[in-house]
């Protein structure tokens, strides 16, 4: 069975801060954290295997309703786990990541902004029949008559116990040119759309040529008839079928990013329609997860929506993660732990993460070394661990690459102590910034220098 995914339009960036995350690096059978860094995992091993519970819940469906809070200090692991835990459920899963503050940013209302959130995180696999050709080029040619007028072309595809000539259009022509396609090579044509999909170049032909690239993959001719139904599966987010079908936005707003809200009366339709193709077969919801990071800074009225929206039959996954503590709910004047109602407190399933060991600080560095393409000498390494541990863990992590930016222009081939030190010297952390405002206070245009002291003072009591 053929399958097919279409994904959201992701922002691309060179390395990201956790684009070294691959899983939860829990064992399959025990979810039992490993102790080496596995699929980039280090430390948190309480909160890994409280994940991967959660993982196995969704995995059954029984997490129908609930959410999950990671709740910890600063730095300590609350986005590589909730992207862990999207990337075990598996590549068919929808995962979106959204920071509570870009509600109020958006040119839509807070709750349309959380709607579609939601419904990208809400996927729909669909099962359909269609007509394909499936076999192995024996000839491709086309023509262009002398007196003008479009190409034409003639194809001539094989199994092992047929072989059949096709006349060619125009746009069978394009397709076929725009994929490469040579005798040899092993094709499937969709008969309805005309799409062409390269399988790769048949095992008879291997030996006709010397010299083949790394990336040449060699299939066996088909077998039976060229002409065959199968089935195709398409994996659409619920999102993108609401933008698609809005008549304001269509289908390049899927493109632009630009969908503006949509109409009820349009996602009532395509439930409807999606609840009619579940009970015909011919589609199955896939539910995803949404994290909203920094969900201390959504309201009472957003708290409401989610409170509701959990108790859709198809709500996905909903991770949450905030580092606050006991503060007021934005919108009101009542305090609550982590700026949470209660009434949503009671649906979460809470996990805490702790502060990084030192151990666990110094492997977590060399894996992002390694993802940098950094090479630390051991000196600056253990600089690097302490200045760590005094500081945070991010502020350690961001001096990596301004400290090999430093390396590279003395000529050197690895990061060397006086690196760190140059670059830990020209960059301040919180701390050095802070002391910095206090001493030079009366020089700023506006301070309030005692309140700023007696702050400085309760934190370092």
């Amino acid at each position: 069975m053929a399958t097919t995914t279409t994904a959201d339009v992701q922002r691309v960036e060179r390395i990201g801060a956790h684009s070294h995350i691959r899983g939860l690096g829990l064992d399959r059978l025990t979810l039992e954290p490993r102790d080496e860094a596995c699929e980039g995992m280090v430390g948190q091993k309480e909160a890994r295997k409280a994940a991967g519970v959660v993982l196995r819940m969704v995995q059954r469906g029984v997490l129908s309703g609930r959410a999950v809070l990671l709740a910890g200090p600063p730095s300590t692991g609350k986005t590589a786990i909730a992207m862990g835990l999207a990337q075990a459920i598996g590549p068919d899963a929808p995962f979106t990541s959204i920071s509570a503050s870009e509600v109020y940013s958006l040119e839509m209302s807070k709750t349309e902004a959380l709607t579609q959130a939601f419904r990208r995180s809400i996927g729909v696999r669909i099962k359909e029949e269609a007509d394909t050709l499936e076999g192995e080029v024996v000839e491709f040619e086309v023509d262009r008559p002398a007196e003008g007028g479009g190409k034409i072309g003639r194809l001539t595809l094989k199994t092992t116990d047929m072989e059949t000539v096709y006349d060619l259009g125009q746009k069978m022509i394009d397709a076929l040119v725009r994929e490469k396609v040579t005798a040899g090579d092993v094709v499937t044509i969709d008969k309805a759309s005309g799409k062409v999909t390269l399988l790769g170049r048949s095992v008879g032909r291997s030996k006709d040529y010397d010299a083949m690239g790394p990336q040449t993959r060699f299939v066996a001719c088909p077998e039976g008839e060229l002409q065959r139904r199968r089935e195709v599966t398409h994996t659409v987010s619920l999102h993108e079928i609401d933008v698609i079908n809005s008549r304001q936005q269509g289908f390049l707003a899927l493109f632009a990013g630009d969908t503006g809200e949509i109409k009820t009366e349009v996602r009532e339709q395509i439930d409807a329609r999606v609840a009619e193709w579940r009970e015909e077969g011919k589609a199955t919801i896939v539910p995803g997860v949404v994290f909203i990071d920094e969900v201390h800074m959504l309201d009472i009225e957003c708290f409401s929506w989610l409170n509701r929206a959990l108790e859709s039959e198809h709500a996905p996954v909903l991770i949450i993660a905030t580092n606050r503590g006991l503060t007021n709910i934005r919108g009101t004047d009542y305090r609550a732990p982590h700026g949470i109602p209660l009434d949503l407190l009671d649906r979460l399933l809470i996990i805490a993460t702790k502060p990084y060991s030192p151990e666990d600080v110094a492997r977590i560095l060399d894996i992002r070394c390694a993802e940098e393409d950094v090479d630390l000498e051991r000196d600056a390494r253990a600089l690097l661990g302490k200045i760590a541990a005094e500081t945070s863990l991010r502020y350690a992590m961001q001096l990596i690459v301004t400290a090999s930016l430093a390396a590279r222009k003395r000529k050197a081939t690895k990061v060397g102590l006086e690196d760190v030190q140059r670059v830990y010297g020209l960059f301040v952390d919180l701390k050095r910034s802070t002391q910095h405002m206090i001493d030079y206070a009366n020089e700023y245009v506006f301070n309030e220098a005692q309140e700023l002291l007696g702050d400085a003072a309760m934190a370092d009591t």
